[in-house]
């Protein structure tokens, strides 16, 4: 089997047998190959234990027996880069703050509809194959007020202190950053960056600025997001 034809493993952790069999379905309609877990408990085996597979995908509910999603996920970010889209029945906004912010790379709220759960998958598994090849301005440094944003190794810095950001945060950064004169709105930002269409009523996007904008503002106090109302958002 070449590269090309390798097989993309989707690690799929839910207890709800139900909710896993439609996941593991919709994951063959892909073209994937699911791996279901049905606790945190059994994820962390399948993750951690000395006969581990890789996966390309993590997709997982939060309210697990045994260990629970939030944990879970802090333990895979101490080792692993791997894509993580959460399927929660919490919708409250803090929560899927709370759980962005501790590594998450997407989050949708049950019940979901299956044709945006595979876009989602997709946009994260194209997002990590351009990630790993580096991509062609890899070597480019970009530059902005105090800010320096270092493509190869997808390092940030303010005031030359290391950034720490999510992967969504980078990519918007790094977009707002190339070009800063141009007003993004947050259907042009979630279309570039999760490759998919903008469900209006979805916070994520102003999620991710908010954070990048405290996580700047710690260190260094001048503005660089600013917010065109009624439009969306430039480099300040």
């Amino acid at each position: 089997m070449t590269a090309e034809e390798k097989e993309i493993k989707i690690l799929i952790v839910e207890d709800d047998e139900d909710i896993s069999r439609i996941l593991a379905k919709i994951m063959r309609l892909q073209g994937y190959v699911p791996i279901q877990a049905y606790s945190g408990s059994e994820a962390q085996l399948r993750l951690f234990s000395a006969e581990r597979e890789d996966y390309d995908l993590i997709l997982m509910d939060l309210m697990l027996p045994g260990l629970s999603g939030e944990e879970l996920i802090k333990r895979i970010r101490e080792v692993s880069e791997v894509p993580i889209i959460v399927l929660s029945a919490k919708s409250a906004l803090e929560d899927k703050v709370s759980v962005l912010n501790g590594g998450a790379d997407d989050y949708l709220t049950k019940p979901f509809a299956r044709e945006e759960v595979a876009a989602r998958v997709n946009g994260a598994l194209r997002r990590a194959k351009r990630k790993g090849a580096g991509g062609q301005e890899a070597a480019k440094v970009l530059t902005y007020k105090n800010l320096k944003i270092y493509q190869e190794a997808r390092e940030v810095q303010v005031c030359g202190k290391l950034l720490p950001l999510t992967a969504h945060e980078y990519d918007i950064l790094c977009l707002l950053v190339q070009n800063p004169q141009k007003v993004y709105s947050r259907d042009s930002l979630y279309e570039l960056i999760w490759q998919g269409s903008y469900l209006g009523e979805d916070n994520t996007i102003n999620v991710h600025v908010s954070n990048l904008r405290k996580k700047i503002g710690a260190i260094d106090k001048e503005e660089y997001i600013k917010t065109v109302w009624g439009i969306g958002f430039k480099m300040a």
